[in-house]
C-alpha cells in the first residue's frame, strides 16, 4: 500500500522517549520520512515549520493535550492523516479526536502495522477492528506501571501523581507482579 503514497512525511509526538524512538525507527523502515517531538510545544513548532502528511500523537503529553496538535495539523494540512495513540481510552475523547480531524484513536500498545493500516485506510473506509483490544483494566494497570516507572520506581511520588494512596498503589503493583525495591 505504501507505493501509492507520494509524500510520506510523518510526525510522531510522544513524551515516552523509548516508544517515540522505536516507533520512528519502525516507520522509517517502512518508507516514512520522520520528525519527532516530545511535547505539544515541539509538535506545534514542527507543524508550523512544515506540516506533515501523517501524524501519530499521544493524547496526554507533559505540557498538554495531543488534541491541540491534531487541531493545528488539521488547520495547516487538511489532507493530513493523524491518529491519537493513547493508554487513556474513553469515548468522549475519541469523539473529540474524530471531530477535530483524527482518523482514529488507538489504544497502546499498538503495533506498527496496526498504526499504518489505520493511517493508510481509504478515507471512506472504516479502519479495521483491533485484533487484540486492550481491556480497560489492562489499560489502567499499564498506565499505573508507566507512571510508577516514570517516577523512578518511587512509590510515594507515583501515588501522588496518580492521586491514590501509597498503600493502594503498592497492592496494585504487587498484584500485577511489578518488582520494586521500594515496595516494603
Amino acid at each position: 500500500m505504501l507505493e501509492f503514497i507520494e509524500n510520506r512525511s510523518m510526525l510522531i509526538v510522544e513524551d515516552d522517549d523509548a516508544l517515540r524512538d522505536r516507533l520512528a525507527a519502525a516507520m522509517e523502515k517502512r518508507g516514512f520520512t520522520m520528525r519527532k517531538a516530545a511535547s505539544v510545544a515541539e509538535g506545534l513548532e514542527s507543524i508550523n515549520q512544515n506540516a506533515p502528511d501523517f501524524a501519530v500523537v499521544d493524547l496526554r503529553l507533559l505540557d498538554g493535550s495531543g488534541l491541540d496538535v491534531i487541531k493545528a495539523l488539521e488547520k495547516r494540512n487538511g489532507d493530513a492523516r493523524a491518529i491519537i495513540l493513547t493508554g487513556y481510552g474513553d469515548i468522549p475523547t475519541a469523539v473529540a479526536a474524530a471531530r477535530i480531524g483524527a482518523v482514529d484513536y488507538i489504544a497502546k500498545p499498538a503495533t506498527t502495522d496496526e498504526i499504518i493500516d489505520v493511517l493508510l485506510a481509504p478515507r471512506d473506509q472504516s479502519p479495521p477492528a483491533p485484533d487484540r483490544p486492550m481491556s480497560p483494566e489492562d489499560a489502567r494497570i499499564e498506565h499505573i506501571e508507566h507512571v510508577f516507572q516514570g517516577a523512578g520506581g518511587n512509590v510515594s511520588q507515583a501515588a501522588r501523581l496518580l492521586n491514590m494512596h501509597r498503600r493502594t498503589l503498592q497492592r496494585i503493583l504487587r498484584r500485577n507482579g511489578v518488582v520494586a525495591e521500594s515496595l516494603p
